[in-house]
């Protein structure tokens, strides 16, 4: 039985760009997630005066 070092060739080097941009896409998507509780936070002072 022959190996085919082509073919294992390519299936590497498409599973190392897919597992690259896993990462760059789980990057971007936390600072998207960061961004947007950051900006959801409740000031205290706004807090404070709901309450009264």
């Amino acid at each position: 039985m022959d190996t085919n070092y082509l073919i294992i060739g390519l299936v590497l080097v498409l599973v190392i760009v897919l597992i690259v941009w896993l990462i760059k896409k789980n990057r971007k998507d936390r600072k998207d997630f960061e961004k947007a509780v950051n900006a959801s936070d409740v000031k205290p002072e706004q807090h404070e005066d709901d309450q009264m």
